[in-house]
């Protein structure tokens, strides 16, 4: 492959470092690529449907696809990979040359393998843990969070009735107890080791708190799945009281590189991914706090 296009399809993505980070990863490769944004906010009256048929009839290799479309393209695709199916929310999708579109979700191995880096599967082994946010990004992080071995994964969405949905799927695969709904995230902090966020809640354009900031302790840990900014509200708050803190930064590296090797082939290097998105995050927050 010496030529190809890749995309990124949802809402509020225009301060999206994918491009950069796949570009890059072009280029080492020897590959001409380019990485468009296919921007919901911008494109009045398209939806994920119209935007995955418009990339596949061009020839795009593959889309990611983020908030709010990683659950809404599964009736989409030809193909779901074992574990997209299993989650139930999808953030990569393939074309392959005779245009099947296969989809995959790499948020799960892309959570995982940050905390394991960042905190350790220790800080999760045999003990509850808060999620705030069941929608595509939290699904994956919650069977992320049981793969290092949380005992339980405590789930809250203002929408209850996905956040049941979420405790069952949890439990059938996990076993009964592994995922239960919650009421009050603040409330289920107390007996926990820590939460993570996984909605949009702090990032630019959602501004907020997803999470009581008082139920926070130096004990325990509170990771964000949002990287822009990179550190958060909630990331912010949760240090000033003690907290360890882990920011959506990892995940959006290895789940990149993932996704790229699904792509292309190629298995990009990671460590080279990591130093561009840490000088591209420096750059662009930088200039978040001089506007």
């Amino acid at each position: 492959m010496k030529r190809a296009l890749l995309g990124l399809i949802g809402a509020n993505i225009q301060k999206s470092l994918s491009p950069s980070l796949h570009e890059d990863a072009f280029a080492a490769a020897g590959i001409r690529g380019h990485y468009h944004l296919m921007d919901l906010d911008l494109l009045a009256g398209r939806n994920a449907a119209d935007l995955l048929g418009a990339a596949r009839a061009v020839g795009f290799a593959g889309v990611n696809v983020t908030f709010p479309c990683k659950e809404a393209v599964l009736p989409l695709l030809d193909e779901t990979s074992p574990d997209a199916r299993q989650i139930g929310a999808v953030n990569t999708v393939t074309f392959d040359r005779a245009g099947r579109m296969t989809g995959y979700n790499t948020d799960r191995p892309g959570f995982r393998m940050s905390f394991e880096e960042a905190l350790g599967r220790t800080a999760v082994a045999g003990e509850r843990v808060v999620l705030v946010g069941a929608g595509g990004a939290g699904r994956a992080v919650a069977f992320a969070l049981l793969d290092l071995g949380a005992a339980a994964v405590l789930v809250y969405d203002k929408d209850a009735a996905r956040s049941e949905a979420l405790a069952r799927d949890l439990a059938a695969v996990f076993g009964a107890g592994r995922g239960r709904a919650i009421a009050d995230p603040a409330a289920a902090l107390a007996g926990a080791a820590g939460a993570v966020n996984a909605t949009p809640v702090g990032m630019l354009g959602f501004p907020g708190l997803p999470l009581s900031v008082e139920a926070i302790e130096g004990r325990h840990f509170v990771a964000d799945v949002v990287y822009t900014p990179l550190e958060t509200a909630l990331l912010r708050a949760a240090r000033a009281r003690g907290a360890r803190v882990l920011s959506g930064g990892g995940m959006c590296v290895f789940q990149a590189a993932e996704a790229f090797r699904l792509f292309t082939g190629i298995t990009p290097d990671a460590a080279r991914m990591r130093r561009l998105f840490d000088d591209l995050v420096a750059a662009r927050d930088g200039a978040l706090l001089g506007a």
